[in-house]
């Protein structure tokens, strides 16, 4: 049988009209803004909070990953089908993906095989313009700063302190460190720049917190962009910039409405990076989402201690959403990693690693719990997985007391996930379920960074280099200490050394400065060295695409 791509699965699938899906919803046609025939944006007057608090919030995350990832977004477009399959009406409301991974190693991000958002090529690269409009917003502040300097009537602002970059959506190396400003005084003042990618601004993050617009707007006005020469603070807000970088957003604040290959309603908003920045969603398209329909799958990036933590002790904790239940998506290929396979065996039947691996599946399993949340295992199938190492998770699973179940939603679509539905739909009927963050916002911000480093990474003390320690002075003076704790770290341990796998144990988290997203509301301890522009691996997913003459596009995945 002909193996079909991704991509050959999505442009064989017959699209409806997106009012046909708006129409799933109850959504009048008039309150769509159509992009073409199948995107449109949603108006947030839609957004009824009543309907909010009653209908059911999943959050779908996962084990500590390996590179190729162990599908979250094609398990949590999977179990919708599986839930409205079973009769209950289920929106799945993921992130946009970034065209860094795109082109880069990573691939698409709209799911994979029969469990698909589409159409797959949109969202993958321009969508509505949301990641357009974030950079333009972000760079606009960006050109203000720098024309400050050049004005006769500026604000005094040190080039030297200024914390604010350039973005662009792409890999490209080149651009992390640059110098600005030469070529004589009618080009500006000299100083050292560098590029982040979209996903890492800030922007995109206060798009993701937004409660609405006049939040969007104060938010943007609230960011925190260096010190004058006499020391004094100065925010976006002093170079009245907010309202400008509101209007290149009035439509990105939009969520995106789509469809997932069996025709049920999907929306896609926002796009933060889990490492760096909160890895979800917008709060708005969230709501979203759960004023329309009585469930909602949502998923939040890399593993349960960066992307789900941070959904619930940031975004939840911000919005007063609440999860019913959380799935977490568990890969034989990444359990035979965590118990100590080589690169090259990792997707060799092996049993004995499986069992070593499970490490990391029970300290995720500890740390969902800990939210007073009941979790749900979900076993993301590929074809090298055996019936035996099957077994041995679900039986480790039921010892604990945590239903694991196989997903096989990549191969069947919503037929292949019935099983985790009927799951899902279990815990939320018996109510297992009770949310409460792990940390109190207004406590002191080193007992919140320890409280995650301890009950989340598993470690037993936190170092802080000198640098953060006078990062922290800095937040106690201006007033930042109750702002929520986004930690930067790598997405490859539980840990702030990658090579660390399962469940590490005695190690000492080590941070090395704390950054500040006023406008976010969240301040960032990075652990070890994170990039924040990554590059193109030496052979990139873009030499593999094409278009022919037609338009139809090949080798996007």
């Amino acid at each position: 049988m002909e193996h079909l791509t991704d991509i050959d699965i999505a442009q064989n699938t017959t699209l409806i009209h997106i009012k046909e899906i708006a129409s799933k919803l109850k959504i009048e046609e008039d309150d769509l803004e159509l992009y073409g025939k199948f995107k449109a944006k949603l108006p947030l007057d839609l957004i009824d909070e009543k309907e909010v608090a009653k209908n059911n919030l999943i959050l779908v995350t996962a084990i500590t990953p390996t590179p190729a990832g162990e599908g979250k977004t094609t398990v949590s477009i999977g179990l919708t089908e599986g839930l409205n399959k079973i009769g209950e009406q289920a929106t799945v409301v993921l992130r946009e993906p970034s065209l860094g991974p795109v082109f880069g190693i990573k691939g698409g991000a709209a799911g994979g095989g029969y469990s698909q958002v589409v159409p797959m090529e949109d969202i993958n690269l321009h969508f509505t313009g949301d990641f357009n409009a974030v950079e333009k917003a972000n760079n606009l502040l960006s050109a203000l700063v720098d024309n400050n300097l050049q004005a006769a009537k500026n604000l005094n602002l040190d080039p030297r302190t200024i914390f604010w970059k350039r973005v662009i959506d792409m890999n490209d190396r080149s651009l992390r460190n640059i110098t600005i400003g030469l070529g004589g005084t009618a080009n500006g003042v000299p100083r050292e720049d560098g590029f982040n990618i979209t996903p890492a601004s800030e922007v995109m993050a206060i798009l993701c917190m937004a409660s609405g617009f006049a939040d969007l707007k104060k938010r943007l006005g609230d960011i925190f962009i260096g010190f004058t020469f006499d020391k004094k603070p100065v925010f976006a807000r002093d170079l009245k910039a907010e309202n400008a970088m509101a209007i290149l957003l009035k439509d990105a604040i939009k969520p995106n409405l789509v469809q997932t290959l069996e025709r049920n309603p999907a929306i896609i908003h926002g796009g933060p990076f889990a490492n760096i920045a909160q890895g979800t969603n917008t709060i708005l398209a969230t709501k979203m989402g759960l004023s329309l329909s009585k469930y909602v799958v949502t998923e939040a990036g890399f593993g349960a201690d960066l992307g789900a933590e941070k959904f619930l002790n940031i975004k939840c904790a911000a919005s007063g959403l609440s999860p019913k239940a959380v799935v977490l998506v568990a890969t034989i290929r990444a359990l035979r990693h965590h118990g100590g396979a080589v690169k090259e065996a990792v997707n060799e039947p092996s049993t004995k690693f499986v069992a070593a691996g499970m490490a990391n599946l029970e300290k995720h399993i500890e740390n969902i719990r800990k939210f007073n949340i009941e979790p749900v295992v979900a076993i993301n199938s590929f074809t090298n997985d055996t019936p035996e190492e099957f077994d041995l998770v679900v039986d480790a699973c039921k010892k604990l007391g945590v239903e694991a179940v196989i997903s096989d939603g990549w191969a069947n679509g919503g037929n292949g996930t019935i099983e985790l539905a009927n799951a899902v739909k279990r815990i939320v009927e018996q109510g297992q379920s009770n949310f409460k963050p792990l940390y109190d916002w207004k406590s002191p911000v080193k007992e919140k960074i320890e409280i995650i480093a301890r009950e989340i990474y598993g470690a037993v003390s936190v170092d802080y280099d000198k640098k953060a320690k006078l990062n922290l002075r800095r937040i106690d003076r201006l007033g930042f200490s109750d702002f929520a704790i986004c930690m930067a770290k790598t997405q490859k341990s539980f840990s702030d050394n990658e090579t660390l796998v399962g469940r590490p144990e005695d190690f000492v988290v080590t941070v090395r400065e704390i950054e500040i997203a006023a406008g976010a509301g969240f301040i960032i301890p990075i652990l070890g060295k994170m990039m924040r522009m990554p590059g193109l691996p030496a052979h990139p997913a873009s030499e593999n695409m094409s278009i022919d003459d037609d338009g139809v596009i090949s080798g996007l995945s």
